[in-house]
């Protein structure tokens, strides 16, 4: 009972009512950064544009989702099947994941993985991110999600026990 009560004091602690989203964040960090200016005529003055072609690539990862997913799993020394029956992912599911560079797997999907490789609270929200996800502190759910990964707690039934508590959706 007491990593209940750890929960709920944690919960009250983070949740945060109204949080300006990661993306807001991250945008505007990088946007004003982006330091390359193009004189454009709109056809009776030359303005300031910035050049979205400069932004990208000065600012695109070049680790993929997949990428991290399998620099994890090989520096944790497991086997693919170790991985996906340990959070019960169909194995055509992750033959996808490991196929497909273009395939974007769910929220959902990233936490189980994170889950069967015992990651941190960092390097979940670093493979998280590196699929466009976050785990907010504005909603229960991912404030559970977060407790458990920083309370090093892999047992899916366990999650799913506090998520069920919360009235959120379980995993899986």
């Amino acid at each position: 009972m007491f990593i209940k009560r750890k929960l709920e004091k944690y919960l009250k602690e983070h949740l945060k009512e109204s949080e300006t989203s990661l993306f807001s964040k991250i945008f505007e960090s990088k946007s004003s950064s982006i330091g390359y200016e193009e004189d454009v005529f709109d056809g009776e003055t030359f303005t300031k544009r910035k050049d979205i072609n400069f932004y990208i690539e000065s600012n695109r990862e070049e680790e993929t989702f997949q990428t991290k997913l399998f620099q994890y799993i090989d520096s944790k020394n497991l086997k693919d099947s170790e991985v996906y029956n340990k959070v019960n992912i169909d194995r055509r599911l992750f033959s996808k994941i490991r196929s497909d560079k273009n395939y974007h797997p769910s929220k959902e999907t990233i936490i189980l993985l994170g889950v069967a490789l015992e990651l941190t609270e960092e390097e979940i929200e670093d493979l998280l991110e590196s699929a466009s996800y976050s785990l907010p502190m504005n909603t229960t759910y991912d404030l559970i999600i977060r407790f458990c990964f920083k309370e090093k707690i892999y047992n899916i039934n366990k999650i799913n026990e506090f998520l069920y508590d919360h009235d959120c959706n379980t995993l899986n």
